[in-house]
């Protein structure tokens, strides 16, 4: 996740958060902190036994609504359609677990990643969540003026 969002590897990808914030997108800590909360997971893409990709997964609320995050493909992969291939399989996961809607958020200044979302059908439900400023799980930001917009999809 770090390689694909943050440094220069991340660069090489069109998914790089650098410009905008620096740090650690996830640590080992905290993902395992996250992973004991019920229902979440992640889902892991290999490729001959390599990582390539993973997605985050998790129910929300009541579990109609699961919560999709960190789509996450090696840099030098991220033209071969394994994001869709990821999101998909979050999707059926979700839906598998009786899921009525997926949601995610995604940092409001990176229009053409929420375009990705929108071509495959997430829409903007108009709710926007400021950002975490002062908080390092989310990085070290460089800029003012970000916050989340969340973005929804009916199963």
């Amino acid at each position: 996740m770090n390689s694909a969002y943050r440094g220069e590897s991340s660069r090489r990808g069109w998914t790089t958060e650098s410009d905008f914030l620096g740090g650690q997108r996830t640590d080992p800590g905290t993902l395992a902190r996250d992973l004991a909360r019920p229902g979440a997971r992640i889902l892991l893409l290999r490729d001959e036994g390599e990582l390539v990709g993973c997605v985050w997964l998790e129910p929300v609320g009541d579990s109609e609504a699961w919560y999709v995050g960190m789509v996450t493909v090696r840099p030098d992969l991220q033209d071969r359609g394994l994001g869709r291939m990821l999101l998909q399989a979050a999707e059926r996961e979700a839906a598998g677990e009786g899921a009525r809607t997926v949601r995610m958020t995604v940092i409001s200044i990176r229009e053409e990643l929420i375009a990705w979302y929108e071509r495959r059908g997430y829409r903007q439900n108009g709710e926007r969540r400021p950002f975490p400023y002062g908080d390092p799980h989310f990085g070290e930001p460089v800029r003012e003026d970000l916050a989340f917009v969340v973005l929804e999809k009916a199963l």
